[in-house]
């Protein structure tokens, strides 16, 4: 009898415990919360325990509630793979990832080969922000969905908007050397060749990711270059420092971006005093006439210092949850199923679709300027007064641009 007490006693935390994970759902989130990337990192890693709050307070994901677990990968592929291994030890079949896609090179290809060799025991990658097109064409993947645009379809939509600015001559291309900065450049250079012939490429420049404390010699090259026009795919603290360094150095040219709203970014362009000269391409902005996510907005600003940078991060969340609920289950095969295809109602109005030939989410993109607001712009950014002005919409279904994926579907 005292032997079955206690067997009984280190048998109970465990049953406990066992309980305790079937009733949540744990979702790894591995992004940097140390080093350059950390201020994106965090801001990131709010969103996602903000919605998580949001779907928990509707009842969970198919009645589990949903935990965020902070993984810091420090925005290195090496250690990213560390904690995706560290997460699935946890008990996490589910990672979400968005900074760096070196980073999602690396986490969809670890994520293919474990599933490979674990069946039953699948984890699913969900990419919200790693915009390299190669993720969603060469090395697709069953097992990664991503719901931000890729860099192509953001620049398709930049260049179509550019061609129509005659007052573009001369053009600057500055990039992190990674492969989204060189996606961006090789774009770029692509579409503008082919849309507006007349543009010269008149500087080309590459610098180390997240590694550059002073743009100054960058400003300079630009400066001597003779461009009126800068594009970037810069984010976080190399997108803010380089605004910076132009601010001091009294650069005043158009740009043409992809994270300009990120951390520090308002900030920049404001002290640049580039009213409405710099401009962004993004999936949606807070200043849209959508009742729904203005207030969404409102709640969220309510709660932190900053807006919402990712509103695909609200559309990965509700998608997942729509996918557990039509599948019947939170299990990654059979939400991955539901996911493939799926038309939904996006964030800031209108339809968007997971295509199933390469995962690849199609919506509604916007260009917006940043600069002084009127009274159809209730949200400034970074209280600097300045404020998100819509200057171009395309529909989802013009953003749409072929696949190369020959995707290989578990059996």
């Amino acid at each position: 009898m005292r032997k079955l007490m206690m067997a009984a006693t280190f048998a109970l935390p465990l049953l406990g415990g066992g309980a305790m994970a079937q009733e949540t759902l744990k979702i790894g989130y591995i992004d940097p919360l140390s080093g350059g990337g950390a201020s994106v990192g965090e801001v990131g890693l709010k969103t996602f325990q903000y919605l998580a709050d949001e779907v928990n307070a509707k009842g969970g994901i198919a009645g589990k509630k949903v935990e965020i677990v902070p993984l810091d990968n420090k925005t290195n592929p090496q250690e990213s793979l560390i904690q995706a291994q560290k997460a699935i030890d946890a008990g996490v079949r589910y990672i979400t990832q968005g900074n760096g896609s070196s980073v999602a090179g690396a986490l969809s290809d670890f994520v293919t080969k474990y599933n490979e060799r674990n069946p039953g025991k699948e984890v699913l990658y969900f990419n919200y922000a790693a915009v390299d097109p190669v993720l969603t064409n060469a090395k697709c993947s069953f097992w990664h969905f991503r719901w931000d645009a890729n860099s192509d379809i953001k620049m398709e939509a930049l260049t179509n908007y550019m061609k129509k600015t005659p007052s573009i001559k001369n053009v600057y291309l500055i990039n992190q050397d990674y492969s989204f900065g060189e996606s961006v450049r090789s774009a770029a250079k692509t579409m503008l060749a082919a849309k507006r012939p007349d543009i010269k490429i008149v500087g080309d420049e590459l610098h180390p990711l997240l590694k550059i404390t002073d743009f100054a010699p960058y400003i300079a090259k630009i400066k001597a270059s003779g461009a009126d026009t800068v594009v970037t795919g810069n984010w976080g603290q190399d997108f803010a420092l380089l605004l910076k360094a132009a601010a001091d150095a009294g650069l005043k040219v158009n740009w043409y971006t992809y994270y300009a709203g990120g951390t520090g970014g308002p900030t920049a362009i404001k002290q640049a005093n580039l009213n409405h000269q710099v401009f962004a391409v993004a999936e949606g902005i807070p200043n849209l006439d959508n009742p729904s996510s203005q207030q969404f907005e409102k709640a969220f600003r309510a709660k932190f210092d900053f807006s919402l940078f990712y509103p695909r991060a609200v559309n990965e969340m509700r998608m997942l949850a729509a996918a557990a609920d039509k599948a019947k289950s939170v299990d990654p095969v059979k939400v991955a199923s539901a996911l493939e295809g799926m038309e939904v109602e996006v964030f800031d109005g209108g339809k968007g679709y997971m295509r199933k030939e390469d995962h690849q989410f199609f919506q509604p993109i916007y260009i917006a300027s940043f600069g002084d607001r009127s009274e159809r712009e209730p949200f400034d950014e970074e209280k600097t007064g300045w404020g998100w002005k819509l200057v171009d919409k395309i529909d989802a279904a013009n953003t749409v641009l072929p696949t190369t994926c020959k995707m290989e579907r578990p059996n």
